[in-house]
């Protein structure tokens, strides 16, 4: 059984894989901005199964406070030996493209705050000589369209930070997970009406995200199918892919 730290909780994909977490009587760590719905998950999970389930509302780019909540964390568990980064926001492009507040704003979520957290758990990790650290990217990161290039620039920054922080902790015995999805059916994804077949549920993003957290993987695309769909789309020369919109 596990002791897990879950950042970003409340949202679809992080609830439906703290399920699978409590499942297997794992104890929890519940942070999101929302404590009241943090407190309906936690309840959530305790019938399900888990050993625990702790709860700390805090905003992710409250950066200060992230050393204290991963003290915190690991006091209230006993421990800390995985950890999963699920918060992040999709914001508007064409926002981010009219004022610079909004573009910096969506890297300061889904890029600085994942790499403030990841400084204090990798470095606690490095020490105890082990842990798992699984962090949520995206297919956006794998190369920049003009439909969301501020949102694909963050994950794609994100995901070269987790190559990194993976070469660095190998030596140590602790565990880095990627973690691609493609489009998912969340609340985050709600205002787009046309859902074709390439929509996942959270439920099967969650299935994808345990599943390469207890093999070990490096780097997982869920569902499968995004890997060879991004093969394609990475290997189209510049000069045709600038013209295609996409």
């Amino acid at each position: 059984m596990s002791n897990i730290l879950v950042f970003g909780a409340t949202s679809a994909i992080a609830q439906e894989t703290a399920r699978l977490f409590a499942a297997a009587g794992d104890a929890l760590y519940l942070v999101a901005r929302n404590a009241e719905r943090l407190n309906v998950v936690a309840d959530d999970l305790r019938v399900r199964g888990a050993r625990q389930a702790e709860t700390e509302g805090l905003d992710a780019n409250d950066t200060d406070a992230h050393e204290g909540l991963v003290r915190r964390a690991e006091e209230a568990l006993g421990g800390l030996d995985t950890v999963l980064v699920a918060h992040g926001t999709l914001g508007d492009q064409a926002a981010s493209e009219a004022d610079f507040a909004a573009a910096e704003a969506e890297l300061r979520t889904n890029f600085l705050s994942v790499v403030s957290l990841l400084t204090h758990v990798a470095n606690r990790f490095e020490r105890q000589r082990r842990g798992r650290i699984a962090v949520i990217s995206s297919v956006a990161g794998d190369r920049g369209r003009k439909s969301n290039y501020v949102y694909g620039t963050a994950k794609g920054a994100l995901t070269i930070f987790l190559q990194g922080l993976r070469n660095r902790l190998h030596a140590a015995g602790v565990q880095v997970t990627t973690i691609k999805p493609g489009f998912v059916d969340t609340p985050m994804t709600a205002h787009i009406a046309d859902k074709g077949p390439l929509f996942a549920t959270p439920q099967q993003v969650a299935r994808g995200i345990h599943r390469a957290i207890e093999q070990g993987r490096d780097v997982v695309y869920v569902p499968w199918f995004w890997w060879g769909i991004m093969t394609v789309i990475r290997a189209i020369p510049e000069t045709v892919f600038k013209r295609l919109s996409l």
